[in-house]
């Protein structure tokens, strides 16, 4: 199964506040907010959406073919995803901006502040689909992550009118665009990504119902943090598979993209839709026990141990026989 990932392609710089940001703000002067924190910790790190899902997917051995644009300063990112299975050979290169760059502060609470430049990311609306399924030989699903708003909107389109089955992921998106956008992007997806809170705020940017969307959609798929993920389809019962036991919490930055590998490659494996979020579950504990969205690793026998504690031997024998 041949899947490819569309969205940004970043780097991104994460910093740690040792306070609470609920502890600067004071209510009646919201309106002129001016904060600055002062910070204990930078690290640089690889990111953007679509290549945090790639990543995590090359890690699982299911060749996922990323598309994106990136700028002149990429080649170094480029040759790391090479080297975990990533196919990089669709994205394109701006000849005038740099990657794009995340700035994201994280407080004691673990909650986040942060700001997304877009640089090349912009270039995105550019890269044509069908070239990308021509150069790797027809394509059987398209993830749209957060991207430049053009370059969704054409991708989305280019999937509806060549047949390419789609998943609609707005993530950072959600925020900046309107209801019609939202409409259109999402209508005819075959899976409908989001968590609590998006889901809630498509619902009121669009007008429609929970069982509106779910009638437009063919899988709505909605994280729940530490609950897990809850799976829903028409005429179906929801299908909810809970976290593996976290050994520690060091970063949340990057988990919903790791749920979002782990269940593509469940996927592309043909695995049923609990054992594919099972699957997502677990990557994406790995990743928030990791500072950074990248820098996990995949141990296969520490990863099925793991697995079998938290969703038994028969999952574990299935998962078994695919993991790379």
């Amino acid at each position: 199964m041949r899947i490819a990932v569309t969205g940004s392609i970043a780097t991104d710089h994460l910093m740690t506040f040792p306070g609470r940001f609920a502890d600067q703000l004071v209510a009646d002067q919201l309106h002129t907010v001016s904060l600055s924190f002062l910070v204990d910790n930078l690290d640089v790190r690889r990111g953007g959406v679509a290549a945090n899902i790639c990543f995590g997917m090359g890690l699982l051995g299911t060749e996922p073919i990323l598309v994106g644009a990136a700028g002149s300063d990429f080649d170094e990112y480029r040759a790391w995803l090479d080297r975990h299975g990533v196919d990089t050979g669709s994205v394109r290169i701006s000849e005038v901006l740099h990657t794009a760059r995340f700035v994201c502060t994280t407080d004691a609470d673990h909650n986040q502040i942060g700001s997304f430049y877009t640089g090349a990311m912009s270039e995105a609306r550019l890269i044509e689909l069908k070239a990308v399924a021509d150069r790797v030989g027809g394509l059987d699903l398209v993830s749209i992550g957060a991207d430049d708003p053009e370059g969704m909107l054409r991708h989305t389109e280019e999937c509806r009118s060549r047949g390419i089955p789609f998943a609609a992921d707005f993530s950072q998106q959600i925020a900046r665009m309107d209801g019609d956008e939202i409409r259109i992007l999402l209508e005819g997806a075959t899976y409908l990504f989001s968590n609590e809170y998006e889901k809630g705020l498509i619902e009121s940017k669009t007008g429609w119902s929970d069982e509106e969307i779910l009638s437009k959609v063919g899988h709505r798929v909605t994280t729940l943090g530490a609950r897990g993920v809850r799976i829903e389809r028409v005429g179906h019962e929801p299908i909810e598979v809970g976290c593996p036991e976290e050994e520690t919490k060091a970063d949340p930055t990057g988990v919903g993209d790791a749920f979002r590998a782990g269940f593509l490659s469940g996927l592309a494996w043909g695995v049923g839709l609990e054992r594919a979020a099972q699957v997502g579950c677990m990557l994406a504990t790995l990743v928030i026990e990791t500072v950074g969205t990248q820098e996990y690793t995949l141990r296969r026998a520490h990863f099925m141990d793991r697995f079998t504690k938290a969703y038994g031997h028969e999952a574990a024998a299935e998962v078994r026989t695919h993991l790379a």
